[in-house]
């Protein structure tokens, strides 16, 4: 596999070494060993998520806050999303930046998303499967969310906001300044 920095503090993207033939493919989707030697970050995974969205769902973006806080190894197993994740931990460097990748049943890229960050996609295929790698356990009450069209991070979708389909809850999220300050 190949790991390569991202323009945020500590997010990497994972490029599998995809081997195939005529009978189709075969990945190793994340070897912890080899990244914990490319990146000298081991981390334990402990919940495995799965979505299922159609063309023109955003979900996010979303994280847990306090001991809950995730870190996460996100892609895409059938389909193509825009992966966005932004970085929320205020003594960082890039606090309050961006930055979205292509992840699609092709590429087959990863994102790993560190603690502290927010993260959400959009799916731009008829539908997309999407899986997480989380290091800690999903906490109903540790739930928290930055809207997705702030104007502060200035996301660029890239997408028609009425034609985004959108969760209750997403539609109601605070800005990052109510957050923030």
């Amino acid at each position: 596999m190949e790991v390569e920095k991202t323009p945020l503090k500590d997010c990497y993207l994972i490029k599998p070494k995809i081997f195939k033939d005529h009978r189709g493919l075969f990945l190793e989707s994340f070897h912890r060993q080899r990244f914990a030697e490319e990146t000298g970050i081991d981390e334990e995974f402990v919940q495995d998520n799965q979505s299922v969205s159609r063309f023109g769902v955003l979900r996010g973006m979303h994280y847990q806050t306090g001991d809950s806080a995730q870190t996460k190894i996100v892609r895409v197993i059938y389909g193509k999303v825009l992966d966005v994740v932004a970085d929320l931990r205020p003594d960082s460097p890039t606090f309050g930046k961006t930055f979205s990748v292509m992840l699609d049943d092709e590429n087959l890229h990863e994102l790993y998303v560190p603690k502290g960050f927010a993260h959400g996609f959009l799916t731009l295929s008829e539908q997309s499967v999407f899986a997480y790698k989380c290091d800690q356990y999903y906490q109903p009450g540790s739930e928290a969310g930055i809207i997705y069209n702030d104007p502060d991070l200035a996301i660029d979708w890239n997408f028609p906001e009425d034609q985004l389909v959108l969760s209750e809850k997403d539609q109601k999220q605070p800005t990052f300044k109510e957050v923030f300050g």
